[in-house]
């Protein structure tokens, strides 16, 4: 387990070799909990800093997609919201659906990262070239991740592991420079 992108093990050459950041939704884009209206309408609280991150990881030429093994509108939406192409909702299998998209996406595992919190993504985690667990991720994550989140899932987790993508390929201080104010 590791908890920053500075050690001696190639985490930071890892990192950098990332094309394809993919993502589970409960309890990594959101804290894990699901609301239920009285009419049974289905609510979900995204951060709206890890949708910034996604949009900077964008810019950067990053490509996000979602893998989820429930299904949601409510993910659909956020996704289109955030231009995410590749959405897998209700798989029971995620390490067969994240070799699909890598082999559709042209990529490999090991220019993949993957972003979980629960056992169904452990077997995706110990394969990436990058598994990330989120900060509240069970144990058996937490112990096959490449790297740990400070922010726990819904928290920013997906934000932080984006900077860590921006600055291992050198490109977070161009970023941050877009958003400074400059002086009259």
């Amino acid at each position: 387990m590791h908890t920053s992108p500075n050690f001696h093990d190639g985490l930071g050459d890892r990192l950098a070799r990332v094309k394809l950041l993919l993502l589970d939704v409960d309890g990594v884009l959101t804290a894990g909990g699901v609301t239920w209206t009285n009419e049974g309408v289905e609510q979900k609280t995204f951060h709206i800093r890890d949708g910034l991150g996604i949009r900077l990881w964008h810019s950067a030429d990053g490509r996000t997609g979602i893998v989820t093994g429930r299904a949601s509108r409510l993910v659909q939406l956020r996704a289109e919201e955030l231009g995410i192409p590749i959405v897998r909702q209700g798989v029971e299998d995620k390490f067969e659906a994240t070799g699909s998209i890598i082999a559709a996406c042209g990529v490999s595992w090991e220019e993949t990262a993957f972003v979980g919190d629960d056992l169904p993504d452990l077997p995706v985690i110990a394969r990436c070239g990058v598994g990330v667990a989120v900060a509240d991720a069970c144990p058996e994550v937490v112990e096959a991740a490449a790297l740990v989140t400070h922010s726990p899932g819904g928290r920013g987790a997906v934000r932080e592991v984006i900077e860590h993508l921006l600055k291992a390929r050198g490109r977070w201080e161009e970023i941050v420079r877009r958003y400074r104010p400059t002086s009259a």
